[in-house]
């Protein structure tokens, strides 16, 4: 029995480019490096590098000065995540702020 929706998504030319690793030259303190990432995580630190005012280069630098992982790849990706989850968390926070406080339950 074949289905097409259950097929590999591997496989699939139409899928997002999103998923795929694309491996990249950077140079990192003075030498060159290649990460592998996958593209929506090239995008998100390119974002977040420009944003921040900052080259490619000298986020990725910054990220492998601070990392606790021998993994730069890894590094990256918990740098991404750690960036998302924080502006998810003051969002959250700041919409707190403007809802009104709600008075205690009184006991039944």
């Amino acid at each position: 029995m074949q289905n097409d929706q259950c097929r590999d998504r591997r496989s699939d030319p139409e899928s997002p480019r999103e998923y795929a690793v694309v491996k990249r030259s950077v140079v990192v303190g003075g030498h060159k490096t290649s990460v592998s990432l996958e593209d929506a995580f090239w995008t998100s630190l390119k974002d977040i590098a420009m944003r921040r005012g900052m080259t490619l280069s000298t986020q990725i630098a910054s990220i492998d000065t601070s990392r606790r992982t021998s993994n730069l790849s890894s590094a990256i990706r918990l740098f991404v995540l750690e960036h998302f989850r924080t502006r998810a968390a003051s969002t959250m926070f700041i919409g707190e702020r403007h809802v009104p406080s709600l008075a205690p339950l009184s006991p039944e």
